[in-house]
């Protein structure tokens, strides 16, 4: 029996001169232009800013007597455009420690799950939780080594430890902010005009969670980039827990209730008679 072994044979591979390649042409510059400039960092800079996609939130937290209040909105956009109204925006890392996400989606979402991990691992070796000080620098020190790398990110870390509530403010250049009030995202300023009205710290939790509904509510009704559900967060000595999630439609005639006009005044008024 003799065996078939023309398959196994192999074949020489084309020289260069053979499909048309010149010795000089693998080390030659590229033919393209650069664009001529006297500032290049500066070209840079405006040709990311011109194809960046407009981004727009609003999150909000306050430390007040019993604890930390966190809220958000629900809506995500890709420049002009809606891109859901069901976002959560706010993250839990662990029990007694939530994040809020405002920025690029993609990255808030990788790094608070990679804190997660680190603060577990934390635990694990030195068998006592984490402090919201310490998880937040943790934070600020892994963004401060992907600075000017392109990512978009402004959180919040918020929770309770040993030492009672914390809240600090974080963002993508590894910046770290300690503090009682934050807002963070494009109806931040709308936000931050009912939470300097209306804060105090000796707030009981109905009031504190219906200051923090209500900025939100107004940050959606004039910020075009947020909208959606308003959830309210509470972390306190027993953990997180969600206290509320209402549509900013509805907060909208919660707010401002419709009056009947005088034509339908008039006809309630026989009616009744």
């Amino acid at each position: 029996m003799k065996l078939d072994l023309s398959g196994l044979q192999s074949f020489p591979s084309p020289t260069m001169a053979e499909v048309g390649v010149g010795e000089n042409d693998l080390f030659a510059r590229p033919s393209f232009q650069l664009p001529a400039c006297s500032d290049f960092d500066g070209f840079e800079k405006e040709a990311i800013q011109m194809v960046k996609p407009a981004k727009g939130t609003t999150t909000l937290a306050f430390v007040f007597k019993e604890g930390v209040i966190v809220a958000a909105e629900s809506r995500t956009s890709m420049g002009g455009q809606i891109a859901s109204q069901n976002a959560n925006k706010i993250v839990e890392i662990n029990s007694y420690l939530l994040g809020t996400i405002a920025g690029g989606a993609a990255d808030c979402q990788f790094w608070h799950r990679n804190l997660g991990i680190k603060c577990r691992l934390h635990d694990l070796a030195n068998k006592r939780r984490i402090s919201v000080a310490g998880a937040s620098k943790m934070l600020a020190n892994i963004l401060y080594s992907y600075r000017k790398m392109g990512l978009s990110i402004g959180t919040m870390i918020a929770g309770w430890d040993e030492n009672g509530p914390g809240l600090y403010y974080v963002d993508s250049e590894g910046g770290r902010l300690k503090g009682t009030r934050f807002s963070v995202g494009s109806g931040s300023p709308y936000a931050y005009g009912v939470l300097d009205s209306g804060y105090r710290y000796d707030m009981t939790l109905e009031e504190a969670a219906e200051l923090a509904r209500r900025a939100i509510y107004h940050a959606a009704f004039r910020d075009g980039a947020s909208g959606g559900v308003a959830s309210v967060h509470f972390v306190g000595p027993d953990g997180s827990k969600k206290l509320s999630g209402d549509d900013v439609s509805e907060l909208h005639y919660k707010y401002y209730p419709v009056g009947k006009t005088p034509f339908e005044q008039a006809m309630a008024e026989a009616t009744e008679a």
